[in-house]
């Protein structure tokens, strides 16, 4: 009982600062979605659940909803994949891993908006690298436009936003892979265990509890990405792209509906806090007892 009580009053300075910084904005939100404001410091009515009716029951919701939904999957997808391996070759003993422990997280710690500008330079039809050398490799025999239609658009924002946060992931992997004792690795071998036995029998189950921990994270994170899609495509072409981040920024600041936004808004954390809380009750129904 004491350390639980201890544990609360070291925790509780940060717990505080999280309640006004993210709190109060919820409650100003949560308060602005049951009127009409249209613009910041307007004067507005109350009208209930009027903006929620609107926002359910039409179809821009749940397109974007939808979009967000292949945004996450993608990026879990493509993310655990680049950093599974990365963290694999980075957990071997070669000259200069410790650099490239350091080198992996440069595009980790790139400023977003010179991550556009690369990317933007190297995907032009007109002076980019990257359709030369597909038309040299024989895959495209004309230059594409990589943001030009709706399929290639989100594929594409979804490999730039992996390529930028793959290394953050392949750290915390990292992580996990050397808290594996190496004895269990050398006891599989003199059992002639291959590579892939190792991986499958010894790697992979260890590195659940990390993997796990990184799905809640990784798709809190993806979820709530506006930057890289907005400066690159700016939810085009015709939507494609409008995930629910944009789709709020679309609807505060471009169509002048602050209250429908703030709506938007509270539907979108709703719906995260709700995965928060079930994943979390799955990991810690699923934890060994101790």
């Amino acid at each position: 009982m004491k350390n639980t009580t201890l544990a609360f009053l070291f925790v509780s300075p940060a717990m505080l600062f999280l309640l006004a910084v993210l709190g109060w904005p919820l409650v100003q939100a949560l308060l602005l979605s049951f009127q009409n404001v249209g613009v910041i410091g307007s004067q507005g009515r109350f009208v209930g659940l009027a903006n929620y009716a609107a926002v359910l029951g039409g179809a821009g919701f749940w397109r974007a909803l939808g979009r967000s939904v292949v945004w996450v999957l993608g990026n879990a997808v493509v993310q655990t994949a680049l950093a599974l391996v990365t963290a694999l070759v980075l957990n071997q003993r070669f000259p200069s891993v410790r650099v490239a422990r350091v080198w992996i997280i440069l595009t980790w710690i790139v400023p977003t908006v010179v991550v556009v500008i690369i990317w933007r330079w190297l995907l032009s039809t007109s002076g980019g690298m990257i359709n030369p050398l597909l038309i040299q490799a024989g895959v495209i025999e004309r230059p594409v436009g990589f943001f030009a239609t709706r399929e290639s658009a989100m594929t594409t924002l979804i490999l730039i936003n992996s390529w930028r946060w793959f290394p953050f992931t392949a750290l915390m992997m990292l992580a996990g892979l050397t808290r594996i004792p190496g004895d269990l690795y050398e006891a599989a071998r003199i059992d002639g265990a291959g590579a892939w036995q190792r991986f499958r029998r010894i790697t992979w189950p260890l590195l659940q509890p990390s993997l796990l921990v990184l799905g809640v994270v990784g798709t809190l994170l993806s979820f709530n990405v506006f930057d890289i899609i907005w400066l690159l495509t700016a939810g085009g072409p015709a939507g494609a792209s409008t995930t629910l981040p944009v789709l709020i920024y679309e609807t505060a600041f471009k169509g002048y509906r602050l209250s429908e936004a703030a709506t938007v808004s509270v539907l979108t954390s709703i719906l995260l806090m709700g995965f928060a809380f079930l994943t979390t009750r799955v990991m810690t129904a699923t934890e060994p007892a101790r």
